[in-house]
């Protein structure tokens, strides 16, 4: 089993070493970061934070990167939305849900206090990003409303996990270097 420090410099050597698939890969780990059931169980959050850093580092264009982790984060909640709204309670019963009952209590609790806010807001919060978006689709939220938070909320996520990276160690370097 490889260690998390082994994850980001495994994925990290694949991104320098194949620059082209930067793009494709960090849509994947923004993609898994905000799927309902696989984002409980991937460290993508670590692993976008040092690729930005890696981004910044290697002269890598950001906006393809930044547009491929938003595109990611909006398909992975547009994905768990559907899920929720086909299956509704069910999903409780689906591992890895089945076996941490309070994260979806949590987010549907979160969901019923801030409604359309919370499917924003809920991007930037840890567990509760895995679970409000299939809350929004248990609870039937139209989809426009959904699909508005989600959007607007998947482009500033992705601004905010990749720009830390890449402008701070640009910024660092023209400071420093």
């Amino acid at each position: 089993m490889l260690s998390l420090s082994e994850i980001v410099l495994w994925v990290s050597d694949v991104v320098v070493q194949h620059q082209h698939w930067a793009p494709p890969i960090i849509f994947l780990l923004a993609f898994g970061e905000s799927l309902a059931f696989l984002s409980l169980l991937l460290p993508a959050t670590v692993i976008l934070l040092a690729l930005g850093a890696l981004i910044g580092e290697s002269g890598i264009a950001f906006w393809p990167i930044w547009l491929a982790a938003a595109s990611g984060a909006f398909f992975g909640d547009w994905i768990s939305y559907w899920v929720g709204y086909h299956y509704k309670q069910r999903v409780a019963e689906m591992w890895p849900l089945s076996r941490n009952p309070q994260l979806l209590q949590r987010g549907h609790a979160f969901f019923e206090r801030w409604g359309v806010l919370g499917i924003f807001f809920g991007r930037f919060f840890g567990p509760l990003r895995a679970v409000v978006p299939l809350v929004g689709g248990i609870c039937e939220m139209p989809q426009l409303r959904f699909q508005l938070a989600n959007i607007t909320s998947a482009m500033i996520w992705a601004f905010g996990i990749l720009a830390p990276g890449v402008f701070g160690i640009q910024w660092l370097s023209g400071w420093f270097g």
